[in-house]
């Protein structure tokens, strides 16, 4: 896989897929993988009960929101690899809001990611040249399978970011 040109996708997309450097992607996945389920599973609850301001989201829910996006960006790639044309998209609030994260502990929520993502790379290693390619239409904006390999590595950068800056978790 290639990292996608900025022409080649909707730039809404942008600040997620230029977060990713130039490591190969499925290499950058399995560490991401690996670095995530480390950070979360060594958190107490207590530390993951925490909000950095009101009405925002805990550890515990940004944790299930890149579990929902895990799940939505592995099935947009499996969806347009096996030729579905078009996928709504996800109200990501209303997601967290009915995931019942905080009722978790952060350990299930970290092992949950890890074995997604385990189980994505082995979906996104067994597809063909021509499924990477393939197109598709996600919440009304066309994107390609590759596009959505790399927005899945993004997305999970932008948060570990969010946590490191606005959580205080390194």
């Amino acid at each position: 896989m290639h990292k996608p040109e900025p022409a080649a996708y909707e730039h809404y997309y942008r600040a997620y897929i230029e977060l990713v450097d130039q490591e190969p992607i499925l290499e950058k996945l399995e560490s991401l993988k690996n670095s995530t389920f480390k950070l979360l599973s060594n958190l107490t609850d207590e530390q993951a009960n925490h909000a950095y301001a009101p009405g925002k989201w805990t550890v515990k829910q940004l944790a299930g929101h890149l579990i929902d996006a895990e799940r939505t960006f592995a099935y947009r790639a499996f969806a347009f690899s096996r030729g579905q044309a078009e996928l709504p998209g996800f109200e990501e609030n209303i997601y967290v809001e009915r995931a019942n994260s905080n009722d978790r502990p952060i350990q299930d929520l970290a092992a949950e990611l890890k074995t997604l993502r385990e189980a994505n790379l082995y979906m996104l290693r067994a597809m063909t040249p021509q499924q990477i390619e393939t197109h598709g239409i996600a919440n009304g904006h066309p994107i390609q399978v590759n596009t959505i390999v790399y927005q899945m590595a993004g997305h999970e950068v932008h948060h570990l970011n969010l946590l490191r800056d606005r959580y205080g978790i390194y």
